[in-house]
Formats: C-alpha cells, sequence, structure tokens
C-alpha cells in the first residue's frame, strides 16, 4: 500500500508526533548502525546514501533509504530525497510505501522540539531560525506545540530563501522577519536552531547567552558544523543518540579538542523520556541540544501514519 504525502502530514499532526517520540524514545527499539554512502556528483559537492533500519520484534519493521543532495537548493530542488517501507514484524510482510522525506522532515523538526520541551526556558517566545530550507521551515510550528512561540527570525544562505519562508510563517500567525546578521539574532533570541547543510560553525559561543536554547539538527557528518568549539564548552551538552558522538562534526570536533569529554554529555532523548537524565534545572543555563537522527523516529513516525490510517478507514 503506498501513503500519499498529503495523508501522512495529516496523521503527522505536531501534538501527536511529539508524543509518538516520547513514547518510542521511553520504550526503544532495536536500531543497528546506519550506513553512510559518499557519492560523488560531477560539478557539485558530494552527496550522501543512508540506509536506516529499526524495529520492534513482533511488532514492527521500517526501513529509510535517503539521499542527500546540498546543491539541490541551487536549482530550487529539494536537499532530501527518501522512501520508506514499513513491515509487519510478526510475518515480514509490506505494510506501506512512504514519502520517507515527509517522515524525515517532519521527525526531525518534531524531536528538536521534544529536546527543547525537557532543556528550554518554558516562557522562550523567540525563535531564531538558522536555514529556510524543507525542515527548517517546519521548525517555528513544531517548537510552538511545546513553547509559546510568537516571533521567529529567519536566515539563510540565500536571502530570497528566508523571504519566502518570512512570508509564510506570516500568514501562519507569526510575527516573522529575516535577519540578515548571525550574532544579532543569536543574542536576540530565546532558542536558537539551525538546520543547514553547513562544514564551518554559524553560530558562536560567544554570542550565547545565560538562558538560551541552542538546537542542532542539521550536521549529520563529520566535515559538518553549525557551532564552534565555545558553544559545546559553555554549555549543558544533550544529544539524541549516542552516535552523534561520532557522525557529526559539531561532536567529533569539540571531543577531539578537548573542549568537551564524553562525561560531559548530560544525556540523550531516551534518558531525557525515561527521566534518568534531568534537563534544563535552572533558568540560567546554557543548553545545547545536537541530533543526528535515528530510524527509531522514523519507526515511530511511521507507525503513526500507518495507525492512523487504519483507524480512518473504519
Amino acid at each position: 500500500m503506498h501513503i500519499r504525502s498529503e495523508e501522512m502530514i495529516r496523521h503527522l499532526a505536531w501534538p501527536d508526533l511529539i508524543e509518538a517520540l516520547r513514547r518510542q524514545f521511553k520504550a526503544g527499539c532495536e536500531v543497528p548502525e546506519r550506513h553512510h554512502h559518499s557519492m560523488q556528483v560531477p560539478g557539485s559537492p558530494d552527496a550522501t546514501m543512508l540506509l536506516m533500519p529499526a524495529w520492534q520484534s513482533g511488532e514492527r519493521i521500517g526501513v529509510k533509504l535517503v539521499n542527500v543532495f546540498p546543491s539541490n537548493t541551487k536549482v530550487n530542488l529539494p536537499s532530501i530525497t527518501a522512501d520508506y517501507l514499513l513491515y509487519d514484524g510478526k510475518t515480514g510482510q509490506n505494510l506501506a510505501m512512504m514519502d520517507g522525506a515527509v517522515i524525515t522532515s517532519r521527525r526531525t523538526a518534531a524531536a528538536a522540539a521534544l529536546g527543547a520541551k525537557f532543556l528550554s526556558r518554558e516562557n522562550s517566545e523567540t525563535l531564531f531560525l538558522v536555514g529556510a530550507g524543507r525542515v527548517a521551515s517546519l521548525v517555528p510550528e513544531a517548537m510552538r506545540t511545546v513553547r509559546p512561540i510568537k516571533k521567529v527570525l529567519v536566515w539563510d544562505l540565500y536571502e530570497e530563501s528566508a523571504h519566502k519562508l518570512v512570508d509564510r510563517l506570516s500568514s501562519e500567525g507569526f510575527e516573522a522577519r529575516v535577519q540578515l546578521d548571525l550574532e544579532s539574532g543569536t543574542r536576540s533570541a530565546d532558542i536558537i536552531s539551525c538546520a543547514t547543510l553547513s562544514k564551518e560553525p554559524l553560530i558562536r559561543g560567544a554570542w550565547l547567552a545565560p538562558g538560551q536554547h541552542l538546537d542542532l539538527i542539521g550536521s549529520f557528518t563529520p566535515d559538518m558544523r553549525e557551532t564552534d568549539d565555545e558553544a559545546m564548552r559553555i554549555a549543558s551538552v544533550y544529544v539524541d543518540i549516542d552516535t552523534a558522538l561520532t557522525e557529526s562534526g559539531d561532536m567529533i570536533e569539540p571531543l577531539r579538542n578537548g573542549a568537551i569529554t564524553e562525561a560531559d554529555i548530560k544525556g540523550d532523548l531516551a534518558a531525557l523520556c525515561r527521566e534518568t537524565a534531568v534537563g534544563r534545572t535552572k533558568n540560567s543555563a546554557i543548553t545545547l541540544f545536537k541530533a543526528v537522527g535515528s530510524a527509531l523516529e522514523d519507526l515511530a513516525a511511521a507507525s503513526l501514519i500507518y495507525d492512523k490510517g487504519s483507524i480512518a478507514k473504519f
């Protein structure tokens, strides 16, 4: 069965998806190490292929195949294309084929919101959005589910993309404007959320102030970075999954340079959801959440779509 993208989005309402992720992180599932394959693209930066399986014994099996082509933004195409296959965990029979890009973009934004629910100040109202691509464009709505976000500042390498997103966010009830200066945007926000494919730090630790929450959901390879060592050194650092320490340049470089050690990592989403790790404990803390994405999240989202679709048919 092929589930249309429009139906998928309808079944992935933010409150339901964030709660589905919380339950899945709390329960856990089998998540083998994902495959990364670098692919040359003539005249453009290298692309990446990801293969991401996950399963719950006797319940559901899922696998996502992802292609990441950073140069696609230059020709007005999404950087990420993907397919998702969902199977019955008792028989191995195919249950559904879905648009993996819809699952990836929405579960990534939902995971950022779940992290912010634990780590940001409850009265956070201003969001600085670094990036205006497909994933970044979903972050404000997801964040507004867990925090009273009113104002959104948008930066993007391509100013036209930032203006287009600001127009859309304004129509959705946000007080939105383009912010071309990264330092100024960082200093004026309660939550800074980065969703880019940058290979150089964009946000500097020197710009961060007590009480802020820095959300990094773009970097997922060793050569990608969205912040610098200083931000890692001064913040209370959390990750979505432990492989973030070996997959993202945002974690690899500070660990290698001695800015932080593995003992400095306060916890991951599973520990936060199981209440074996503590999130923000005081308003003056600077918190940082680094996510690389997990097949666990994909499985939770795909199962939510399938289950809601099945209920709707009755």
